[in-house]
């Protein structure tokens, strides 16, 4: 099966991440690159990624804004992502999608969810986004 132009971007904007120039990168640098990132989405996107954004430097600042495949994302001191934003228009889905990956500490018996479909962000789903954060980081 051929990739969608979106997955190349992904896996040009992937290759880029992690060049050496990159790496080098200081942390504000990396922020600047992805609130870039957020400024180009649709509005309704950049609206939820804007919130995100915020939710996470006030509820979890130990955590450092990234790029991950193209995508705004935040990663712990060991520079493993923790928790990352995909906007609608990325894979042109009906949704955008909140996720955590397993350095996110969200654990829950046996099974419990990682990904998040998110159409807007309300009072209810701003609690629920800011609980996930802290426990992703406790």
């Amino acid at each position: 099966m051929a990739m969608t132009a979106e997955e190349k971007q992904a896996m040009k904007e992937t290759m880029a991440e992690r060049s050496k120039a990159r790496k080098k990168m200081t942390p504000e640098q990396l922020e600047a690159e992805v609130l870039e990132k957020v400024a180009v989405m649709a509005p309704a996107d950049r609206a939820i990624a804007e919130k995100i954004h915020e939710l996470v430097k006030t509820h979890a600042p130990s955590l450092q804004p990234k790029t991950w495949y193209g995508m705004q994302a935040y990663c712990n001191a060991e520079g493993k992502t923790v928790v990352f934003f995909q906007d609608s228009g990325k894979f042109k889905t009906r949704y955008c999608t909140l996720g955590f990956q397993d350095a996110a500490q969200l654990d829950e018996g046996s099974m419990w969810p990682t990904s998040y479909a998110v159409n807007e962000i309300t009072p209810a789903i701003e609690k629920q986004i800011t609980e996930l954060i802290k426990r992703a980081v406790s």
